[in-house]
């Protein structure tokens, strides 16, 4: 049996371009989303490169995630760009040529995700500009006031109460989808719960099951 509860579900999801964990989460919630009528979902941005900007600053992170911040920046500004109504489907866009294809954020390549979505590939200036970095370190800011501390993403938030996760390692669909998305929203409205966790090693799978 699944959730027994309000008629309707508001699901909020925060993301950063850069972030695999984050990428197959909001798969797996786009999918559940795509089932149930009475689950409405939301992505929303936040960002590693914010989050992480002391550190950056530094000069302190090694090449392989040094690389991962620059995807998050230009990732960031490019999302930042475009109008809230075209944010998932950009994400989208940008995130099967990150995640699945394993392209960099190039002119090029953000000239071809922003094609797709049907929004002026001009657009693809975005991501070497700086004057973009406030609006993503204010999106990252309503993201911090959400979960009510610093965090790493993806931040999930099922009737405004919110948490770190869940982090999966595989993109479950169709039934195996919807009961996770269940056991999950029984946690969430429990006032008790507060973390669980298991050992994990490597990146998720990305392709869905």
């Amino acid at each position: 049996m699944g959730y027994i509860g309000p008629m309707e579900l508001r699901v909020d999801c925060y993301v950063d371009p850069a972030c695999p964990f984050a990428w197959a989460t909001s798969r797996w919630l786009t999918d559940v989303a795509e089932q149930r009528e009475d689950v409405t979902l939301t992505l929303r941005q936040m960002s590693l490169a914010t989050l992480n900007a002391d550190v950056i600053a530094r000069g302190e992170m090694d090449p392989s995630m040094a690389h991962h911040m620059d995807t998050s920046r230009t990732g960031g500004r490019l999302l930042a760009s475009v109008d809230p109504s075209h944010f998932a489907e950009m994400y989208a866009a940008l995130g099967r040529r990150v995640h699945l294809e394993h392209l960099d954020i190039t002119a090029d390549v953000a000239r071809d995700a922003l094609t797709e979505c049907g929004l002026d590939p001009g657009q693809a200036a975005a991501i070497d500009d700086p004057t973009l970095d406030e609006r993503v370190e204010a999106a990252h800011a309503h993201a911090v006031r959400i979960y009510c501390e610093s965090s790493g993403t993806p931040i999930v938030a099922i009737d405004g109460r919110a948490f770190f996760g869940p982090v999966i390692t595989e993109i479950p669909t169709g039934t195996a989808a919807t009961e996770l998305f269940d056991a999950v929203v029984v946690l969430a409205h429990s006032s008790a719960f507060a973390q669980m966790q298991r050992p994990r090693s490597g990146p998720p799978t990305l392709t869905k099951g």
